[in-house]
């Protein structure tokens, strides 16, 4: 028995609560309904004026549901309750679906005499679906940047693009399916994490730039080499893009270097003001006798 996807058209909403609708009109269709939720199955295209029962299980202990013979017959069963079915358009109802729902369901055709004429077999899935994905992130020790998506649900799939492209293998590992990728370093962009499974879709978006503590280096050696990259600092906050057009000399800037200099210029201080109170005491000693002088 060859299986067919039946359609499966969803609505938007909250994750419990989703109705989804599937034609399981030909034998072997595979349907899916969200944990929590409504799901219609389109049987045939009417029961008016005809005969039908409809079973949950297709072979050995099979469990009728509901049985059409010139008026509808809903069964006592564990989900009577639950149920609802539309004879003008075929289509059955099941609400506030549970993991025990899934399994196989058989719709048996009989003529006016009660023989067998045909039966549709289908497969019900129930699933949880998938919640608003969360995005974190965290740099590594050689500047490339791990993103993770998380969502709740069952079975969900996971997609990725940065600034609207897909992210390739020169992008991201070669399981960029999973929730987790490696950006390499200086990547920057609107990256979106979209995850789905077989009940529904949810996507989030996130501006991200490149870890602190890269700079993009672009300058030409002496020897006419030119390098253009971007480069780990030793200043972790430091999230400036610099760009070195000039070729390196050999003189180097370093952090005592500059000490150096404030050295020398406090040195310069100093010896300005021993010189001028120097002259002061000089002059003071100068003036102090004639002023005792005048006042004898």
């Amino acid at each position: 028995m060859e299986a067919v996807l039946g359609l499966l058209v969803m609505s938007a909403g909250v994750s419990h609560g989703l109705e989804t609708s599937c034609d399981a009109r030909e034998d072997g269709s595979q349907c899916y309904g969200a944990l929590g939720g409504t799901v219609y199955l389109q049987l045939t295209d009417t029961m008016a004026y005809s005969h039908y029962s409809f079973y949950k299980g297709s072979t050995g202990a099979k469990t009728e549901m509901l049985k059409m013979k010139a008026t509808l017959v809903t069964r006592d069963t564990p989900i009577k309750d639950r149920v609802h079915f539309f004879i003008n358009n075929g289509t059955f109802r099941l609400n506030n679906t549970q993991r025990n729902d899934s399994g196989e369901y058989l719709l048996i055709k009989y003529d006016s005499e009660g023989k067998t004429t045909g039966t549709i077999g289908l497969q019900l899935f129930i699933e949880a679906p998938v919640s608003s994905p969360q995005l974190s992130s965290e740099c590594l020790s050689h500047g490339e940047m791990k993103v993770s998506c998380s969502s709740e649900g069952d079975g969900p799939q996971y997609s990725w693009t940065l600034d609207g492209q897909t992210l390739n293998d020169t992008d991201a590992p070669p399981d960029n399916k999973t929730n987790t990728i490696t950006l390499k370093k200086g990547l920057s962009g609107d990256l979106t994490c979209t995850v789905r499974n077989n009940i529904n879709r949810n996507t989030v978006s996130r501006r991200i730039s490149h870890c602190p503590g890269l700079i993009y280096v672009n300058c030409t050696l002496s020897n006419g080499t030119k390098i253009s990259e971007w480069v780990i600092t030793l200043c972790v906050e430091s999230t400036t893009v610099a760009t070195v057009t000039e070729a390196p000399t050999s003189k180097t800037s370093t952090g005592s270097g500059f000490n150096v200099f404030v050295y020398f210029q406090l040195a310069e201080v100093f010896l300005l003001l021993t010189i001028c109170l120097g002259s002061y005491w000089f002059y003071k000693k100068k003036t102090c006798p004639q002023e005792q002088d005048d006042g004898e």
